[in-house]
């Protein structure tokens, strides 16, 4: 029986770090094939390209790091792979290891998180997996816990529709309390901007805010993870808030559609 396929994505580069270190994990699975963009291309949550060409370029770093950069965005990258490139959709896919966590609203933004929800758009089981650090991360930890679960989702499957989001405090593994299934937090950030002149007298504005974390329920992503727990929430995309939806019926202009 064949190896598994497994595409591996991010949203920070080709080049990046935890790219490398979540390869080399679940490289020892199965086959892999990396597909990332050619550049960093955090924050850009789930945009594709449809004005421009794609150009893509074959490389490959050490230790059977191959694959393609990609001159578009993360879910691009998985469209690209799964619909161009590959002569059969890969088995699983995995994005990250992201520098910095995807918990809250910041999802929205996330790259890391859309090349994953891309995977479940094209049927394929995907997984996003973070590091709650900008600052001199751990990736081989959060490495780890992926391949872990790559293994547990391909033997078990997982709900048709949903990505798996795993964020990982940046601790010693031995700090690590376990592992928590949490549902999507609030935390969100309070953005400033910062007025600035440049040496041509042209405005500009520095985008900088600090971190609303949510209300202190431990099945909440940013909370589990301040307590050192490894977070995994469920995703998937539909958005329609079901509550809203049922209390609408009763409004006076949807009564006489039918």
């Amino acid at each position: 029986m064949p190896k598994p396929l497994i595409l591996v994505t991010n949203d920070d580069g080709i080049y990046s770090p935890g790219i490398y270190f979540l390869q080399q994990e679940v490289a020892k699975i199965g086959r892999t094939i990396v597909f990332a963009p050619e550049s960093e291309k955090s924050a850009v949550g789930h945009a594709i390209t449809i004005s421009d060409p794609i150009r893509i370029r074959k490389l490959s770093r050490r230790n059977g790091f191959s694959g393609y950069a990609v001159g578009g965005t993360p879910a691009d990258c998985v469209k690209l792979g799964v619909k161009a490139i590959l002569d059969i959709p890969p088995d699983i896919i995995v994005s990250g290891v992201n520098l910095g966590s995807n918990m809250g609203m910041n999802i929205l933004y996330s790259g890391t998180v859309s090349a994953a929800t891309e995977g479940v758009i094209l049927g394929i089981p995907s997984i996003a997996i973070s590091v709650d650090s900008h600052k001199e991360p751990d990736y081989t930890v959060a490495a780890k816990i992926c391949a872990k679960f790559v293994k547990i989702v391909l033997e078990n499957g997982i709900s048709k529709g949903t990505a798996l989001n795993i964020n990982v405090p940046n601790v010693k593994e031995d700090e690590i309390k376990g592992v928590r299934l949490t549902r999507q937090g609030h935390s969100y950030y309070e953005e400033d901007f910062d007025r600035r002149v440049d040496p041509r007298e042209r405005i500009y504005y520095w985008m900088d805010g600090r971190l609303i974390p949510s209300e202190n329920d431990p099945e909440l992503d940013d909370i589990a993870v301040q307590e050192n727990w490894i977070s995994v929430t469920p995703l998937h995309y539909n958005l329609t808030d079901l509550q809203s939806f049922n209390e609408m019926r009763n409004w006076e202009i949807f009564i006489n559609e039918e």
